[in-house]
Order: C-alpha cells, then structure tokens, then sequence
C-alpha cells in the first residue's frame, strides 16, 4: 500500500502497548441519551502499528449507486468478521481491553472490527449513523481507535441542532454510546489540507454495522 504518512509520525522504536482505560475515560453526555468516551493515547507505539496495518491488511475499494450511477466510495475500507483473525495482535488486545472495560454497560463483547483507510484529504465519509442491524432499534457502543493524521469527526443531532467536533490524535480512542447511532449523525469531511494517511479502526458488537 503506497500512501503518504506525515514524517512526524515516524518514531517506529516506540513498542505498541494498549493503555488503560479506567479513569483515563472521558465522558461527554450528548442529547436523548448518546454520550461520546474518550481516551487520548489509548495505544502507544502507535506509529508501528499504523505503518504494519498499511502494509498487512487487504485494504478495499467500494462503489454504491447514488442517484442514477454508480460512485467509488472515497475511502478504502477492510471488514473482520467475528471469530476472524484479526490482522495485529494489538487490536486483539484493543478489543478485549473494551470488551472488559465497558461489560457492566454494554453486557456482551466487542466482536468485529471494520476498518477504514483515509488516503488523503480527499478521501471522507459522509453524514451517517451505524444502523445496519440491532443498532437501529436498540442503544449499542461503536468504539473507534484511530491512527495516523488528525481528521475531525463531527456529530451532529439527527433533526436538527448544534453540531460537535472531535479531533482524535494519534492513538486515541471515541467510543459512540447509548443511543448515538439512532439519535446522532457523525461523519469525516473532506479536507483540502494537505494531510497524510488515517487508519480508523472501530469495534462493534454483534450484529452492529
């Protein structure tokens, strides 16, 4: 996979390590319910890990139809379903630290990862909530690890009203909760910054899309 990573996020000596979760959890309550975690840092040696997840996962691209022709999808994207070998032993750790952490208050384990390459910043994804599936009808947890450039994830309420702008770091996790997916729309714009390569990686429970 031939893409750009920005020279700052080069320092591939650093081991990856998943953090602690615990109290280095922040939540910030939204409307009707939703709430956005976050943990700066989650996964340190984060740069190792992107450059391995670049070069190892079988990145895809997709078209869908819109309106009356089919479009690429401005994104490569690679989909691991459950009992799937994931493709770093870091998002198994990942995935079982969140598995472990939020099991009081979701009550069942994160079991799928889905995830998304933003090439550039031509590459986004538009205004959506994860509803394909238990999501649509029922509150659930969408826990996003995102690593490489910084790229706004904006959410904003479904219906109407004042939108909200995340910027996840190198290495930081958002976990979308409660009723995010039915009540709240998020998206990544494009941008026309010159930017390096994102990996979004998120966690979902069974039969979340």
């Amino acid at each position: 996979m031939r893409t750009t990573v920005q020279a700052s996020l080069l320092d591939l000596d650093q081991p990856i390590e998943i953090q602690t979760l615990g109290p280095a959890v922040e939540r910030t309550p939204l409307t009707d319910g939703a709430w956005v975690d976050r943990r700066p840092g989650f996964i340190a040696g984060a740069d190792a890990l992107l450059t391995e997840l670049l070069e190892s996962v079988p990145w895809r691209a997709e078209r869908r139809p819109m309106y009356d022709r089919v479009v690429d999808v401005p994104r490569l994207v690679a989909f691991y379903d459950e009992e799937e070998a994931l493709p770093h032993p870091a998002l198994d750790q990942a995935r079982d630290a969140l598995s472990a952490h939020y099991a009081a208050e979701l009550g069942e384990p994160f079991v799928t990862a889905g995830l998304c390459l933003y090439r550039d910043g031509t590459d986004s994804v538009a205004w959506h909530g994860d509803t394909i599936g238990r999501s649509s009808t029922e509150d659930t947890m969408v826990a996003i690890v995102s690593l490489g450039a910084a790229r706004p994830l904006g959410l904003r309420p479904r219906g109407g009203g004042p939108a909200r702008r995340y910027e996840p770091a190198h290495g930081d996790l958002l976990v979308m909760g409660g009723s995010c997916q039915r009540t709240w729309e998020h998206a990544v714009p494009k941008t026309s910054k010159a930017i390096g390569a994102r990996v979004s990686v998120q966690f979902r429970p069974h039969n979340v899309r």
